[in-house]
């Protein structure tokens, strides 16, 4: 079985409705995922813009969620999603915060990376890590990983 990661909000590709845009609510999306590897003991959510901040010339990575140490009993997250799953932490994403901020590109249609890693580890990291700290400590702790792409551009409905 492959991990699987998606979202009843928009297809692999599709573009993510207004709602969870700056543009609309800025409240998470509804993710759901299927086909963990059996010696799964942890999760992590990386959400991310490639594009930032113009498509046509990228300069960085822009990080807009951070998530790890979900256990490998959660399926999902709901929309909006306020109550983590047990034992879940966050980590900082690019405006210093924990939480999800939602895609508000200054210029062109921007792709958004929801990635999801299964850990063969839960991870000990303290305080709140940054995306880079999150990738070091999983560095050899992957066993699967699965990509769902989102895109938005500022007046899409």
């Amino acid at each position: 079985m492959t991990l699987k990661l998606e979202s009843s909000a928009f297809t692999d590709g599709g573009t993510i409705p207004r709602r969870y845009t700056c543009e609309g609510m800025d409240i998470s999306p509804p993710l759901s995922w299927s086909g963990l590897p059996k010696d799964t003991r942890s999760l992590a959510l990386i959400i991310d813009d490639p594009d930032a901040p113009d498509p046509a010339a990228p300069k960085m990575v822009w990080v807009h969620w951070v998530l790890y140490n979900m256990p490998p009993s959660a399926a999902g997250l709901s929309e909006n999603t306020t109550r983590l799953p047990e034992g879940t932490l966050e980590g900082l994403n690019d405006w210093k915060r924990t939480g999800y901020g939602g895609p508000c590109p200054p210029i062109g249609r921007h792709r958004y990376f929801h990635k999801l890693f299964a850990l063969d580890t839960v991870l000990n990291l303290g305080g709140a890590p940054t995306k880079a700290q999150l990738e070091k400590a999983m560095h050899g702790h992957v066993l699967a990983e699965a990509t769902l792409i989102g895109t938005y551009k500022k007046g899409d409905n």
